[in-house]
């Protein structure tokens, strides 16, 4: 477990091949469905493969991907907050899940302002976008919180984003 970013609360850490079961858990979730959109994963395996082609890939070729949170005391996984590298943005966006029952205790704003400051003065990321939809409103007030400011939109592949910058 590679340590990322440590809060009060929280370890940030790389996911790794046997977090399976939770990526499967999180990648059904409803908001991830409905804000996100369904990845096809409808077996651990399947959780196992999106691990190793979209997060352990991008740790390896972008030295920065989603990383996992975990509660600092128990270890117990309950989301992803990190980078992702969009072939249709210039820079890498901070994007953030997590599961429904640790929803709107603070959990993401706590991960997402220390991955800001690591990927400012560790991975020298400038600016750090963020997309979001515009009914994901959960999402646009966390994004501002974090100290992001609303950019524009962009409309790759016929979706509409709201774009969001540091």
């Amino acid at each position: 477990m590679k340590l990322i970013v440590e809060t009060e609360r929280l370890l940030v850490v790389e996911a790794e091949l046997e977090d399976s079961k939770f990526f499967f858990e999180l990648l059904n979730s409803p908001n991830w469905l409905e804000f996100i959109g369904d990845r096809g994963i409808k077996t651990e395996k399947h959780a196992e493969a999106y691990i190793q082609s979209s997060l352990i890939s991008s740790y390896e070729n972008n030295g920065y991907g989603l990383f996992k949170m975990v509660l600092r005391q128990s270890l117990e996984p309950i989301g992803i907050c990190g980078f992702v590298k969009r072939d249709y943005l210039e820079h890498p966006d901070i994007g953030f899940a997590i599961l429904p029952q640790f929803e709107g205790k603070g959990f993401v704003f706590e991960a997402c302002n220390s991955l800001l400051i690591y990927g400012k003065e560790i991975l020298s990321l400038h600016p750090i976008l963020a997309i979001t939809t515009e009914k994901n409103v959960r999402s646009q007030a966390l994004l501002s919180k974090i100290g992001l400011n609303s950019s524009g939109i962009i409309k790759p592949n016929k979706e509409e984003f709201l774009l969001y910058s540091t």
